[in-house]
């Protein structure tokens, strides 16, 4: 099969893992991997605007979920949101180190510099 009929094959069954996502999420609306989940479903159907609003809702119910940072960061860069993704990955890199987690501070600074921004400028 072709790439275009392979896509157009996983379309329906992305879908109801859409649908799946957003009920469960509906019924517990703190479940940060329902949440994480949702955002990273979004994401893989090109649907980058919705990704990263629920990246921040995410955020917002659970500030010390890291990886909302470092992958609604990358979703704001992927939409050329580049002053946003900084911000965001300052707030993830405050958050990781505040809470431990040493390796998403590492892996968001240098996400950070990719972007051309020095963590003091």
């Amino acid at each position: 099969l072709g790439t275009k009929a392979a896509k157009n094959r996983r379309t329906p069954n992305m879908s109801n893992r859409l649908e799946k996502l957003e009920a469960l999420l509906q019924q517990d609306p703190g479940n940060a991997l329902l949440g994480y989940g949702l955002a990273q479903e979004l994401a893989g159907l090109g649907r980058l605007e919705d990704a990263a609003a629920q990246y921040q809702r995410l955020i917002s119910v659970k500030p010390d979920y890291c990886a909302a940072y470092f992958h609604g960061a990358r979703t704001l860069e992927q939409l050329g949101r580049r002053d946003d993704a900084r911000a965001m990955y300052r707030a993830g890199i405050d958050t990781a180190t505040r809470v431990g987690d040493q390796h998403a501070a590492s892996e968001m600074q240098a996400a950070l510099m990719e972007l051309g921004m020095e963590l003091g400028a």
